[in-house]
């Protein structure tokens, strides 16, 4: 399972380890809406705490009452916890970061949201490149070369180089030859 922008994924299952199962404790998923993931799992049937602060602050257990129900007071990110158990008794935390900490942001390949302006220039960019694949090619459906091209651009890749890989696509997966 990989959470959602996590560049790490979590393995679980029968045969994964030989660690003695409920021997994980403080294991952490960090979202980005506690409330909303907390309402997933509950739908799932997990047993989830309430939303709760550490006093002394994050993980810190060294006072005598180290949780304390409801949100951090100050609302900041990382700082409000909920927790839950595994069917083999591994303690989960989930811990919501609502804004990241200098450094630590997520290093996104591609905008989230494109405006349309933005999308109909990247669509005639797209209808450029395609026109001359499809005047030396057999007959074929547009969007199967749209669909790569407009991957590529969104992942980084230069006109021409989306471009090879829209024509690649159509000759090696789909068998799109030239005429």
């Amino acid at each position: 399972m990989t959470p959602h922008n996590s560049a790490a994924s979590i393995i679980f299952g029968k045969g994964i380890t030989s660690a003695k199962p409920g021997s994980a404790h403080s294991l952490v998923l960090a979202v980005d809406n506690i409330d909303a993931a907390r309402e997933d799992l509950i739908a799932r049937g997990v047993d989830v705490s309430e939303v709760f602060h550490y006093t002394a602050g994050p993980f810190n257990n060294s006072v005598e009452k180290p949780r304390v129900s409801g949100r951090d007071p100050e609302g900041r990110s990382y700082f409000s916890f909920a927790s839950f158990e595994d069917p083999d008794g591994n303690g989960w935390l989930l811990q919501e970061i609502q804004m990241r900490l200098p450094g630590r942001e997520w290093n996104l390949k591609r905008p989230q949201i494109m405006d349309v302006a933005t999308l109909a220039g990247l669509l005639r960019e797209t209808a450029e490149h395609h026109d001359q694949f499809e005047k030396t090619h057999v007959e074929h459906h547009w969007w199967d070369w749209y669909a790569p091209y407009l991957s590529a651009r969104q992942n980084g890749s230069n006109p021409e180089d989306a471009a090879a890989a829209a024509v690649h696509y159509m000759e090696e997966v789909l068998h799109v030859l030239p005429r």
